[in-house]
Order: structure tokens, then sequence, then C-alpha cells
């Protein structure tokens, strides 16, 4: 699968608030990993099965992260560099992730919180791409960034980082170019677990 990482922490780099809400209050952050029932209320979730499995699998409670965002679209606009997929169709979704909290044991053990940690992230998105990367060529990509995040906590802000994870599916039309998305993400997902199992070392 072809996969790829990017560290954005620039100014203008897109940065995450969590938990975030927009201006209007009309959308949220839901927490799904404490609240799984709340599913439904993730209108995405309930469009696109895939990514409500998806969505799913990264909030038990034995996953490395939780999820914060994400979004689902449908484009016949590609890129040069997507020529490689022969299609002309492409299926996307990207989900904002953060490091489940676990803060309170590692500050026990005298250890810099995951939230916090950006060699953490870095090593984690730099895992994930490998992972992926061994996986069979499909007609589909991912994209793992790292960005800022502010976290607010007990009436306090703390500075650290989350990921977006990408996934982009492609075809000759919508339906096929969703099936290879939903691949992606099964591959993305299978990666995760697997991160989760160990190999983050």
């Amino acid at each position: 699968m072809d996969a790829d990482f990017s560290i954005e922490l620039g100014r203008n780099d897109p940065m995450l608030d969590f938990p975030w809400s927009d201006v209007s209050g009309k959308f949220t952050y839901i927490d799904l990993k404490r609240r799984p029932d709340l599913m439904a209320r993730v209108e995405e979730a309930e469009k696109f099965s895939e990514l409500g499995k998806f969505l799913g699998a990264l909030n038990t409670a034995r996953s490395i992260v939780e999820t914060a965002k994400c979004d689902v679209w449908a484009t016949t606009e590609l890129c040069a560099e997507e020529e490689i997929y022969g299609a002309r169709h492409k299926f996307a979704s990207y989900v904002d992730v953060v490091f489940r909290n676990i803060d309170a044991r590692l500050s026990s053990l005298g250890l810099l919180p995951l939230r916090q940690s950006f060699p953490a992230h870095e090593r984690f998105a730099r895992k994930l791409v490998e992972l992926l990367r061994r996986a069979p060529e499909i007609r589909s990509s991912a994209e793992v960034c790292v960005r800022r995040c502010f976290f607010e906590e007990d009436g306090s802000v703390q500075e650290g980082f989350y990921c977006t994870l990408y996934v982009h599916g492609y075809g000759n039309d919508e339906a096929s170019a969703r099936r290879g998305w939903g691949n992606g993400l099964k591959l993305m997902e299978n990666a995760i677990a697997q991160l989760a199992a160990g190999g983050m070392e």
C-alpha cells in the first residue's frame, strides 16, 4: 500500500483543540472511547459503515489512540501524483487521533505524557507507515500527519500533538473507489492494532 507521513508544525498548518466544538455549537467532539453508544451521533459513521467500524476499532480499550474528528468525501479531482492508480474517482477520509490518556501512569514513572511527546508521535507515524507499506498493493493510499494539539483539562491547556490519518481509495467509478477506501481503512486499522500489540518498540 502506498503510504507516507509528514510533520506539520508550522504556524499556518492545521491545529486541533481537544475537546473541540465549532462556533455554532452544532458540531462538537464526541467521546467514543468512553461512550461508544454515541456512535449514532457521528453522521459520517452512520452514513458510511466502513468508517463506523474503523472508529469503533480505534476507540476500543485495547487501542493506543482515541478519535477526535473525522470527515468523508468523494471527488473526481485527482492530482498528478494520483495518476498512477489509473482512476477517475477518489473516495477519501481523514480521522484525527490522539494518544489515549494514560498520563497519570506515565507521570508516576517520571516520563513525559505521550500526548506531549513529539518523539512518540513521530515514531507512531513512522512505524504506522512502515507497516502499511508492507501491505499488498491495492488502489488505496494513506498519509499520516503529525500536527500540534492543545489539550484542555481541569481548566488548563497543555500543548501537545495529534495525528491526522488520511485514507484514499481509487476507482473507475464511485463504488469501486469506495471499495478501495474501505480496504485501505481496514489495513490502517490492522496496522494500528499491531502497534498496540507491541509494535511501537
